[in-house]
Parts: structure tokens; C-alpha cells; sequence
């Protein structure tokens, strides 16, 4: 379209550095945008490639579809594909949205009925007639919800096209947020490995909410004040001979109640320890607890932000945390990042261990 290479040849305004930024850009051209999904011709070229950049200076693994959800109205969808430290920066990105006659922002994939769902990759597809599942129990770990879903189309051969494309089945069928909140792991396989009882997929939203409602109440109100824990002090040596130091919270570690705080958040640092044996120097050491004093200050235990340790190794901080939630402790952590990212390298992730089996190696 001569019209959108024409707008897009101006010479563009400054870098993109919060949702006002990005949203009076998008106020500016949303009518040609409009047109282009209106008219479903070009999309990728007139409109993600001019989308895609300006959400990039805003976040990254900003994801996103557009189509028209009506005659009228063109609908802009943003998904975080699963990211759980994205999600905060999606529902904040939507809330800020203004108003514009003919458009809809959603934040997330929306759950869909399952009637309606029918996916389809490459010669696979993937219906509520040929999926069935079974829950996986674990005597170690009862809170888990371990789903396996069988395919009847499965095979050796196929088996990426198969998982992904129940994966994007589930996705659709529970909607982005439910997916990555409720579900701890999803296993894909043929009918003929099945070790349980197979009920239809279509009894799997009843199920998922019941195992939810049931988790919930059983830990919604957990609480853990650390300030009397004990602690250890660990010290190991590496293959290549640098040392590992960690200072481990051993009564959080022998703690009965760790699906309370089912978000495990690991903030990495990285300095140079080469002429310290892999170690901070004394500077660094000083930095590295500033960094550490000022996420404690703000994420604190009563509030559902356990601490539970540290280890140094091999130019590497790692400071681990169980959270009771991941949207306040990624936003938090975010701006520390972006607070001291002239200063050191830092980064974090976030993933759903309710068993904080990320520790195994302390425990």
C-alpha cells in the first residue's frame, strides 16, 4: 500500500520509553493500521513491521496478533507466549491504552469455547474428538497438577508438530493466563501410552478448576516471617578449581509449606571475578549488596517474597526468591535492573516450583 510506505517514510518521533510513548504513535497512524486489517492484504508488511520495532524499545517478547472482531472493529491482541516476568508489562500496556473508535485491545490469548476449537498444522489436526487426558499423581509432590494429553493422531515421527499443536489447542481452549497460572506440566503422547484412565478433553476446564479451588484454599492464606531462621554457610569448589560460596535459609528449605509461595524468582548478576578466582572484588562485593539490600526492601517475606538464599560463583550472583505472585516481584525487579544496568550486568527469571526444585541442589 503506496499510502502506508508514504506515512512511514516521515521522519518518526524519539525512541518508544513507556506506554504513552507507544500509544500516541499508534493514536497517530491507528487509521491506516485500521485499513490495512480491515482489508486483510499486507498485514505483516504495512502493519506488524511497523509494530513489531516500536513495541521492542518498549519491552522486549512483546508478542501480538491483529484481526477484526466484527464488522467494525479491528482487534489488536497482546500475548506474552507463555513469558510469566512479561505479564505485568502486557496488562499495564492494555490498561494504558486510550479509547479509539473502531479498535479493541486485549491483553492475552482469550479462553475460547471448545466447541469452537479446531487447530491446524501442516497435515495435523487437532479437534476435541481426538484429545483426551489424564492427571499425573505425585505422592512427593500432591499439589502439583501434572496433565498428561494423549492424541489420537500421534506419532514418532511427528512428535514436535504434535506436542506444539496441543499445546496451542490447550492455549486456545483455557486462554493464555490460565494456562500458564493453573497447569505445572503438560505431557503429549498416543493414546497406547496412556497410564491412566483417559477422560475427553472437554472435562478439563471442570477438572483444572477444581484442583485450583482446592489449592487456593488450602494455601492462599500462608504467610512465613524469616527474621528468626537459621541459616548456612556453604562453600564448595568447582571443576575448574574456583570456589562457590551460598548462604542458604535452611528453615525455609525444611519448610512443609512451599506451594504457598509457588513462583520461584532467581535474579542473576554478573561481574568480573577474573583476577579474584571467579569472586567479586571488594567493590563489586559492595555493589552486589546494595543491589541485594534494595529488592529485600522492597519484596519482603510478610508480603510473600521469600528470600530464601544466595550463591557466588564463577563471576555469577544468583539471589533466589519464592514469591506468592510474579507481578509485583518481575515489575519490581525490572526497574532495580534498569537502575543498575550502567553499572552491572543483571537479569532474572521467573517459572512456576511449587516444590522449589530449583534448590535441590541445598535441600
Amino acid at each position: 500500500m503506496e499510502f502506508i510506505k508514504n506515512i512511514f517514510n516521515k521522519k518518526e518521533e524519539g525512541p518508544i520509553q513507556n506506554y504513552q510513548d507507544f500509544w500516541n504513535w499508534f493514536s497517530k497512524h491507528q487509521k491506516s493500521f485500521y485499513k490495512v486489517v480491515e482489508k486483510r492484504d499486507n498485514i505483516e508488511s504495512d502493519f506488524f513491521d511497523h509494530l513489531s520495532p516500536k513495541l521492542d524499545e518498549l519491552h522486549e517478547d512483546i508478542f501480538f496478533v491483529s484481526g477484526m472482531a466484527g464488522d467494525k472493529t479491528a482487534e489488536l491482541i497482546f500475548s506474552a507466549e507463555g513469558r510469566i516476568k512479561n505479564f505485568f508489562v502486557i496488562e499495564e500496556l492494555v490498561a494504558a491504552a486510550p479509547k479509539i473508535d473502531g479498535w479493541l485491545f486485549t491483553a492475552f490469548k482469550p479462553a475460547n469455547n471448545i466447541e469452537d476449537l479446531g487447530i491446524g498444522i501442516h497435515d495435523l489436526n487437532f479437534t476435541p474428538e481426538k484429545l483426551n487426558f489424564h492427571a499425573n499423581i505425585h505422592e512427593d509432590y500432591p499439589d502439583e497438577i501434572d496433565i498428561t494429553v494423549t492424541y489420537e493422531d500421534f506419532t514418532l515421527d511427528n512428535k514436535d508438530e504434535s506436542t506444539n499443536g496441543v499445546y496451542i489447542f490447550i492455549d486456545h481452549l483455557l486462554g493464555e493466563v490460565n494456562f500458564a497460572e493453573i497447569i505445572d506440566n503438560l505431557t503429549v503422547c498416543g493414546p497406547s501410552e496412556a497410564t491412566e484412565d483417559l477422560i475427553p478433553i472437554i472435562k478439563l476446564e471442570a477438572f483444572l478448576k477444581w484442583r485450583q479451588k482446592e489449592f487456593i484454599e488450602k494455601h492462599e492464606a500462608t504467610r512465613r516471617d524469616t527474621d528468626n531462621d537459621g541459616y548456612s554457610m556453604l562453600e564448595g569448589t568447582m571443576e575448574n578449581g574456583n570456589p562457590l560460596l551460598a548462604v542458604i535459609n535452611r528453615d525455609l528449605l525444611n519448610w512443609d509449606a512451599k506451594p504457598s509461595h509457588p513462583w520461584f524468582m532467581t535474579v542473576e548478576i554478573i561481574y568480573d571475578g577474573s583476577d579474584n578466582n571467579g569472586l567479586p572484588n571488594e567493590n563489586d562485593f559492595q555493589l552486589l549488596m546494595e543491589i541485594e539490600d534494595e529488592i529485600l526492601l522492597e519484596l519482603k517475606d510478610y508480603d510473600g517474597y521469600l528470600n530464601i538464599g544466595r550463591r557466588t560463583v564463577d563471576d555469577n550472583r544468583e539471589i533466589f526468591f519464592a514469591c506468592k505472585e510474579f507481578r509485583r516481584s518481575s515489575k519490581t525487579v525490572l526497574r532495580i535492573v534498569k537502575k543498575y544496568k550502567e553499572k552491572i550486568e543483571m537479569d532474572y527469571h521467573i517459572h512456576k516450583d511449587k516444590y522449589w526444585l530449583t534448590m535441590r541442589a541445598f535441600m
